[in-house]
């Protein structure tokens, strides 16, 4: 029964990433960063561990340019029922809202070598898009950074990363809702 209901919140973590009551997020110009000279304008980086029902262990690097376009890697990987799931992928958007601390990543998958047969999908393959959304909630103790699951094309009727970064949906009822807290590990995103 916990390996169903973990499923269940896995997906529903996931699909969380794909509520469509986006916000308009402020912060989002381009300019202002140290790396600016060579064009990057927003950047989210991070790597550690996660609660999405599980234990999630992650990294990312993401950098945006100011002429729209995104670089970077990223993955994601735990157990479910003793079995793997685990996703690379290359970052193809991001969008920053950095009054608020939050990036949304998208990219394609270039690996996946889960076995867990609810990430074996047509939507899981390596080329498809996929997508999340982190939290940089400061520095300093008691502060917890945030993320969420990956999202597959076509979830939430969101169906390419593009989509996913120009929405820059953001569930707040209650606040960051849908994301898991960092157990380990930091964010940091940047304009």
């Amino acid at each position: 029964m916990k390996r169903i209901t973990t499923v269940v919140f896995l997906a529903a973590f996931g699909l969380g990433c794909q509520q469509t009551n986006p916000i308009e997020p402020t912060g989002v110009a381009a300019g202002g960063s140290s790396a600016a000279g060579n064009g990057i304008v927003m950047s989210a980086t991070g790597n550690g561990t996660y609660d999405a029902g599980v234990i999630v262990t992650f990294s990312m690097n993401a950098l945006a340019k100011a002429d729209g376009s995104a670089k970077g890697e990223f993955r994601h990987t735990t157990t479910l029922g003793g079995e793997l799931i685990d996703f690379t992928g290359r970052v193809t958007c991001m969008a920053v809202d950095s009054a608020n601390g939050r990036s949304w990543i998208g990219g394609v998958i270039t690996e996946n070598n889960s076995t867990h047969s609810s990430f074996t999908g047509a939507i899981n393959q390596v080329g498809r898009d996929v997508w999340f959304r982190v939290l940089d909630s400061g520095e300093g103790n008691g502060v917890i950074d945030r993320t969420t699951f990956l999202g597959f094309e076509g979830g939430g009727g969101i169906d390419t990363s593009a989509e996913y970064c120009e929405m820059k949906i953001w569930p707040n009822d209650p606040p960051n809702d849908r994301t898991g807290p960092l157990t380990s590990g930091n964010i940091q995103v940047r304009p």
